[in-house]
């Protein structure tokens, strides 16, 4: 293995457990800087999406990205911040969403929280960091519609 790979190796597992015993701040943190960079392409690659939903106190139309996947009869979040992101809380308080994964557009219901130890919906890559990060939640989104391409 080269040096290289040792390196990226080591900043991915410290980054995880920062990620583990310090999940509100790296939340703050995204919130203000990695979600406006990946807003960038998580529309349009596999595994990435822009969920849209409305805030439940302001009305507010937010956009967040996230790690999405595909399920048999919709798609599945991993909740790496738990079911207690503001995120989560809205789309229950909706009872709906939009996703762009893609490039589509879906428009999402019946969102339903499920924890799961074994993390068995998600590619074996996804479930190691989420094991390492503590998450064994996630949501389950059936597709009602696709509503276009983007």
């Amino acid at each position: 293995m080269s040096v290289g790979a040792i390196v990226v190796i080591a900043i991915a597992a410290s980054g995880a457990l920062m990620m583990r015993f310090h999940k509100r701040w790296l939340a703050k943190f995204n919130i203000a800087v990695t979600n406006r960079i990946t807003s960038l392409f998580a529309g349009w690659l596999p595994g990435f999406g822009i969920l849209k939903h409305v805030g439940r106190k302001s009305g507010k139309v937010y956009q967040t990205p996230l790690n999405v996947f595909r399920a048999p009869n919709g798609f599945v979040v991993a909740l790496t911040y738990s079911s207690q992101s503001e995120w989560v809380k809205n789309v229950l308080a909706a009872g709906s969403c939009e996703l762009k994964t893609v490039g589509r557009e879906y428009r999402l219901s019946a969102p339903k929280v499920v924890r799961d130890p074994t993390r068995r919906r998600f590619p074996i890559p996804v479930r190691v960091i989420l094991r390492l990060v503590g998450a064994d939640e996630y949501m389950e989104l059936s597709n009602s519609v696709t509503v276009m391409p983007s």
